[in-house]
């Protein structure tokens, strides 16, 4: 098993709860609801792809969420595949 697919610890899974607190409503939802459908079976890749996409501004985050921009967009670094695997993770529904 790679580093990336390992399971996220607890201590890491608090961390990383702690860093995803945003300013926007909106987006606090979307990961909550992440956090509740994902959260037990996150590893750790997942969770840097996360905290990655925890770096952009709180606007840049919901218009990616919302795909009115573009990750290429918004910090074109983040168009890699572990992120979209995460960014669609967000965007699942319920």
């Amino acid at each position: 098993m790679q580093d990336g697919e390992q399971m996220l610890g607890e201590r890491a899974m608090s961390k990383l709860k702690w860093r995803c607190r945003r300013g926007l409503l909106e987006n606090d939802l979307f990961i909550e609801r992440f956090f509740e459908r994902f959260g037990a079976a996150l590893t750790v890749g997942q969770a840097d792809a996360l905290g990655a996409l925890m770096d952009l501004s709180d606007n840049d985050l919901l218009d990616v969420h919302l795909a009115r921009k573009t990750l290429q967009q918004v910090e074109p670094n983040l168009d890699r595949d572990d992120v979209h695997e995460v960014l669609s993770m967000l965007r699942t529904p319920r």
